[in-house]
């Protein structure tokens, strides 16, 4: 959680401000830190709706500071397997 200490830098602000006392600040807004290559988002589609899919994350990605990839698994679905080895 981000926090903020509102203070005023105006005339007058001397009787408004309490300066760093009780300097914890309000919630301001929430970040998280990511490491390089973690997975924001996953998705798990129907075939038919993988264009669908694509696009809708490549919208988003607009939405997250910094450079992001789309990356289409050859996994089946959030296993392990791939798709040959899913269907055996």
């Amino acid at each position: 959680v981000l926090r903020i200490n509102k203070t005023l830098s105006c005339a007058g602000a001397d009787r408004l401000s309490t300066g760093m006392r009780g300097a914890f600040g309000k919630a301001y807004g929430t970040a998280a830190r990511v490491s390089i290559g973690t997975p924001l988002i996953s998705v798990r589609t129907k075939d038919e709706k993988v264009q669908v899919a694509l696009e809708a994350l490549r919208n988003a990605k607009f939405k997250f500071a910094g450079r992001q990839k789309v990356f289409l698994s050859k996994k089946m679905g959030f296993t392990s397997f791939t798709r040959e080895e899913y269907d055996k």
